[in-house]
């Protein structure tokens, strides 16, 4: 055997076993290593073959399988004739039908492998054949077998769903829709009614649930219909995330399936039948029967096809013994939620069996939210199903009670009882709080709003009363001179879920139709919260809750979205009964209210980032409206925020040791919106300016002592973290050109040498450096041309050589950190990267600096930062560019700034840096994010518009221009000794032209024309690459596709002729994708003639 030299079967075994059970690491790295060989060994499949056949553990029968695995998915792919001899030569089928007793795992790894070769071949003809179709034969002599060789060919059918579903993105994807599609129209409906056959079969004998070998039976055939059901029908990809919104797209010959009432009674028989294990998996089968899309059906069959759902439904209620299991119970609440997805409240309310079905989901549900603890993560789907049969109440026409506001406040009762109920259970047990997960509570309050907006006058005459309990009781605890701590506690959990509550249902307004009756009972359960506010607020000195709090700033941005704004009706009865109580009359007193509010918890609560982070929140959003800043300004709690936003009034914004680096983040969000503040009456008062900006002005003179003298070290940094954060919040705000100027003034010389000497310092820290880079790339921003100095003033250009600078310092200072692990290299390095080139962008884009002055005068600022650019892009791997989202979004937009206005520099390049850079946009021409591919075939068509136009003028210009060509000579010499860039380009963009989902086909189009105008003999080629692979049928109508493709078009690339190109390639693509679809067009070469 040729493994590092002559290795034994013995060695080779004792290898697998230090690799698969060995626990010295070096012994399993120096094991992975040499068996690694064996998969790039010539001998690979001889060695597999006598470790399959001689090996005496199932460790190395593994490693076997994993190889074969590994070697028929290599590209280039296994000769036909060698995929033939693992597969279809029945070597592995035979192989497992000798030993149905191997392992479980190393069977799956075969099947593995079956899997893969029948994908990847599954179009190879040999002698006219397709040579890789006959699985469906060979799998069913398996289960003319023993039930162990029945569970063998279910787990290879199983597997094969499976795998012609999965979507490799190192492939093709047109290919794999092609496969995919191909199995989808020829077998897999087979698979499924062969499958049910055999559950049928199974359910017809008597059942001996001991029999382990009759239960993975049934589980492999219940995996293989729910592989089958989650089949990728239409090519959707959807995002498994969004399970509520999913409709199961059931090709339409299949319908005869569907219409059979045996089919879903086969299902809901197996759940009763099975154990708890097992009807989990046939409840996931009906859970996509019943996402069936509607379409399949005509009205007669689906509302026949809901009954029978129904029927289930009500079987199952009837006989609850099975939901004890929490699988089933998730499952089955997946099921009822997808009823209301994809049926109508009109169609449900007339099913026969709807007012009992309705009674018992209700009964079910409030038995759920009682059961607080048991399965959580499953009441989602409970209440999505409520939410969405209250949201449609509106629109039933039907006569037929819908009885929902019989059930809907029985519901909303059962979740605020059931939770109330939950916090002493929870305080004195020590139980998991759900209030910590406010993910979960959000979501299921944003559900229950709608709910609780039905029959609202219960709901709201309960929470009146329940607030007014828990209330009283506090204040009497309060009061109390023992003060029981555990009991405070309690009544402080109940308090917090109430006013969650009296949030939600205030917010609730927004999602039903409400009266002027509703208005006045959400006033009076705010006045009922306002008060706890001022309750709360007085005892902050002693004692405060945290849950209270974030639930206090959740109602108070509910009503603020609900009564407060720009849209506020100003005749709202909410304010009615909030004027008797609270002498609250309007909106601005509620404003007035809010930031009271905020200034108290960000005196009080500086030590807490959670209540900090959302109070910071909650004032950014009331911040943004125009209408709403006019009005707060006018409040004494913002007049004192914007003349003390230090440390002394606000602790949040201290630096001391108590507070951690990552706490200083919240500081932008708070300037961002103090900011806001002060610009509505700023106008060109720089007095004003300067004393708002007095405490940063102390913090800065401090911090030049500091680095003046021998200096600490970590006050300085948080020092610095702090200010630079504070800045950028202030600069997002300053959107007028006045404004910015008066920063830039302010900063500019003072204090940004300061930064540069921090960004020399402490280039190892991304903490402190990533502040002051997004800083910089903050300021360099030209958002509402708010950087378009005056004439007479070279702030541009000042401006630009700062950011130079420090964008060459961190640059070099970080190249000098050499090679870093894989786990340090976005932080340390890639992130600060990507921070530089979008502050490079920009300036480039920002249209305040023009960069032929720098040449003119000698001033290298503008060559140094293109350089660090060069150096910074050479240190970072290709598959680093695109792994890393941030980067390659900075990095290709930049690329098409320098590539549209600066392409003398990009000619300038030494060769490896332009091989570099055009692999870069070679690789992110097929990029799934639509800013890359877009910025890729942008640059792209820069260069080659700038190509093509030195050609067409070469040999015209005067000498005096000689200069000025050299240039493009360059590039044009570069493109000559590597034609095969541009070549390989024209093919990735004609491929996904033809074959791919091209979501930004203008984009694409640009720069194809210029390509095909460069190199008409390649595109020749290609074009007759995929015409003779296509059946001679199908090569005349798509010659005459490639004909119209360039019909009218002339050999300029004027923008008129562009457009048109454009007009042309959209028809060309249609016409192309309906013949290529076409039975009878080969797949086999269509996306690999590309290649």
């Amino acid at each position: 055997m040729a493994l590092s030299g002559q290795q034994s079967l013995a060695e080779l075994e004792v290898l697998c076993k230090q690799l698969y059970e060995g626990t010295d690491l070096a012994q399993r790295i120096q094991a992975e290593k040499v068996l690694l060989e064996l998969i790039n060994s010539p001998e690979c499949l001889s060695q597999c073959q006598l470790l399959l056949e001689q090996g005496t553990t199932s460790y190395a029968q593994l490693l076997a399988a994993t190889c074969l695995s590994k070697l028929v998915c290599k590209t280039p792919p296994l000769p036909v004739q060698q995929r033939m001899d693992i597969s279809t030569g029945n070597y592995i089928l035979n192989y497992v039908a000798s030993r149905p007793k191997l392992a479980l795992f190393v069977i799956q790894a075969l099947v593995q492998v079956i899997a893969k070769i029948t994908k990847l071949g599954w179009f190879d003809v040999q002698k006219d054949q397709l040579i890789f179709r006959d699985i469906i034969a060979d799998v069913k002599k398996f289960l003319q077998g023993t039930v162990d060789h029945c569970i063998i060919g279910v787990m290879i059918l199983s597997e094969l769903t499976q795998e012609m579903n999965f979507v490799d993105y190192s492939r093709p994807s047109s290919k794999h829709r092609k496969i995919a599609t191909s199995f989808r129209d020829t077998t897999l409906k087979d698979i499924l009614m062969l499958a049910c056959s055999l559950l049928k079969e199974m359910l017809a004998k008597p059942l001996n649930l001991q029999d382990q070998q009759q239960q993975n039976l049934a589980m492999h055939l219940l995996k293989l219909v729910l592989n089958c059901l989650n089949y990728d029908f239409i090519g959707s990809s959807a995002d498994e995330s969004a399970d509520d919104l999913c409709t199961v797209q059931i090709p339409t010959n299949w319908r005869s399936i569907f219409l059979e009432p045996e089919t879903l009674d086969l299902f809901f028989d197996l759940y009763h039948s099975l154990p708890s294990m097992l009807s989990q998996l046939a409840l996931s089968c009906l859970v996509q029967f019943a996402s069936t899309r509607r379409s399949l059906f005509s009205n007669p069959e689906r509302a026949k096809y809901l009954g029978n759902l129904i029927k289930g439904v009500k079987r199952i209620l009837e006989n609850p013994q099975g939901l004890s299991d929490p699988g089933n119970y998730h499952e089955f609440c997946r099921f009822l939620a997808r009823l209301k997805t994809n049926y109508q409240l009109g169609e449900l309310v007339v099913v026969k069996d709807y007012p009992e079905v309705i009674r018992l989901i209700a009964s079910f549900t409030i038995t759920s939210l009682q059961h607080w603890e048991f399965a959580p993560n499953s009441v989602h789907y409970l209440l999505t199903l409520w939410q969405r049969m209250v949201a449609s109440v509106p629109f039933v026409k039907s006569s037929e009670p819908h009885l929902l506001d019989t059930y809907a406040p029985e519901i909303t009762k059962a979740y605020i009882t059931s939770r109330l109920e939950s916090v002493p259970m929870v305080i004195r047990d020590g139980l998991d709080d759900p209030l910590d997960d406010t993910a979960t509570v959000f979501q299921q309050l944003e559900q229950l709003c709608t709910v609780s907006r039905c029959e609202y006058e219960k709901t709201c005459a309960l929470l009146v009363q329940l607030f007014d309990q828990n209330a009283q009781s506090y204040q009497k605890l309060l009061q109390s001179s023992s003060r029981n701590p555990l009991a405070i506690s309690i009544q402080e959990g109940c308090l917090a879920w109430l006013v969650y509550l009296v949030g939600t249902v205030v917010g609730g307004r927004l999602t039903y139709t409400s009266t002027d009756e509703h208005d006045a009972m959400d006033g009076e359960l705010s006045c009922r919260v306002f008060q706890l506010i001022s309750l709360m607020d007085a005892q902050l000195q002693r004692s405060s809750n945290e849950k209270v709090e974030l639930a206090i700033l959740w109602f108070l941005d509910q009503f603020r979205k609900t009564y407060v704004g720009d849209q506020l009706q100003r005749t709202s009865k909410v304010y009615a009964r909030m004027s008797e109580v609270l002498g609250i009359t309007d909106d601005n007193q509620v404003l007035e209210t809010f930031m009271t509010k905020i200034v108290t918890n960000l005196k009080y609560w500086g030590r807490c980032e959670p209540v900090i982070s959302r109070t910071l929140q909650f004032l950014n959003d009331l911040s943004v409206g125009y209408i709403l800043l006019k009005k707060l300004v006018k409040i004494d709690a913002v007049k004192f925020m914007l003349q003390n936003h230090t440390s002394k009034h606000f602790p949040f914004l201290g630096v001391n040791d108590n507070y951690g680096l990552s706490d200083l983040r919240c500081r932008t969000r708070f300037y961002t919106a103090l900011t806001r503040l002060l610009m509505v009456d700023l106008g060109e008062d720089e007095d004003e300016f300067e004393n708002f900006m007095l405490p940063l002005t102390v913090s800065f003179e401090t911090l030049a002592q500091i680095f003046n003298n021998s200096f600490k070290q970590d006050e300085a940094k948080r020092m610095l973290i702090g200010l630079a954060r504070d800045l950028r919040g202030i600069a997002f705000a300053l959107n007028t050109k006045t404004s910015y100027t008066m920063l830039f003034d302010w900063i500019y010389p003072s204090y940004l040498p300061i930064l540069q000497r921090a960004i020399e310092l402490w280039y190892r820290e991304p903490a402190c450096t990533t502040p002051i880079l997004k800083l910089m790339a903050e300021m360099m921003q030209n958002r509402s041309q708010r950087l378009n100095f005056d004439v007479s003033s070279p702030n541009g250009i000042l401006l630009f050589r700062e950011a130079s600078k420090m964008i060459c310092t961190y640059g070099n200072q970080i190249l000098s950190l050499g090679t870093l692990s894989k786990d340090q290299v976005y932080p340390l390095k890639l992130k600060g990267i990507s921070i530089c080139y979008s502050a490079l962008k920009s300036a480039l884009c920002g249209n305040y600096v023009s960069f032929g002055v720098f040449k003119l005068y000698g001033d290298n600022h503008f060559d140094n930062v293109l350089q660090a650019f060069v150096k910074m892009l050479l240190s970072v791997s290709h598959s680093d560019l695109l792994q890393y989202r941030k980067l390659s979004q900075s990095y290709y937009p930049l690329l098409e700034c320098l590539t549209q206005d600066h392409m003398s520099f990009i000619t300038s390049l030494e060769p490896h840096v332009l091989m570099y850079i055009f692999t870069s946009i070679s690789e992110g021409l097929t990029a799934l994010d639509t800013i890359v591919s877009s910025s890729c075939c942008a640059s792209l068509d820069y260069i080659v518009t700038y190509l093509y136009k030195h050609i067409a003028k070469e040999g015209k210009k005067p000498l005096r221009c000689r200069e000025t060509s050299q240039d493009g000579q360059r590039l044009l010499h570069f493109m000559q000794q590597n034609s095969e860039v541009l070549q390989q380009m024209m093919s990735i963009l004609m491929n996904t032209i033809i074959f791919e989902d091209c979501r930004n086909q203008w984009s694409v189009s640009r720069p194809l024309l210029g390509l095909i105008l460069l190199n008409e003999k390649y595109f020749s080629e290609l074009r007759a690459s995929l015409i003779n692979s296509q059946p001679a049928n199908k090569q005349e109508v798509l010659h005459q596709c490639f004909s119209n493709l360039m019909e009218g078009v002339e050999q300029s690339l004027l923008v008129k002729n562009r457009d048109r190109f454009t007009q042309n390639m959209s028809v060309f693509r249609r016409d192309m994708a309906e013949t290529l679809r076409c039975e009878g067009a080969s797949e086999s070469s269509s996306s690999e003639m590309m290649s």
